[in-house]
């Protein structure tokens, strides 16, 4: 007599149907199609714009703010604050408190690519929500929500 092991079917990863992959696919995607329209005018990276669009809602922030504000890896985020400091988009100033940290703000330049951006952004999000109705984008924003506080949880449990 077969083991019970043996008898059952193995669990199969069904890519198009598995949530983690299906967002991630999503998210690169939408930010592809909005890169498209910045990366060619601007010379941004997604990363970069990444970097300038938390700086832009919340100057002073350290590369690890900034890090935990976009889950970029630290690396990612390190080569894009730097890419932006080399064009003068970003600016990074020290610490009042702690010296051993740097505050990072979008630079006059860098400020004003961000308010060109912004408008374009927004518009791009409407066009892609408006595949849906009033009522799903509720859900949508709803449902966003429920799966990020339950990462949030995960992740903290593990640390």
């Amino acid at each position: 007599m077969p083991s019970e092991a043996k008898r059952r079917a193995p669990d199969r990863l069904d890519l198009d149907r598995f949530v983690p992959y299906t967002l991630s696919v999503l998210s690169n995607r939408v930010s592809d199609a909005i890169a498209r329209h910045y990366s060619e005018r601007f010379g941004l990276s997604i990363p970069e714009w990444r970097v300038m669009a938390v700086l832009g809602q919340t100057p002073g922030l350290s590369a690890s703010d900034v890090a935990s504000r976009t889950a970029m890896d630290k690396v990612q985020v390190s080569r894009a604050v730097a890419n932006l400091l080399r064009r003068k988009r970003v600016a990074r100033t020290g610490d009042e408190k702690d010296g051993r940290v740097s505050r990072l703000s979008l630079t006059r330049q860098g400020a004003a690519i961000y308010d060109e951006i912004v408008p374009l952004a927004l518009h791009l999000e409407e066009v892609l929500l408006g595949a849906l109705s009033l009522q799903e984008r509720r859900d949508l924003e709803s449902l966003m929500r429920k799966l990020t506080d339950r990462v949030n949880r995960l992740h903290a449990a593990s640390v």
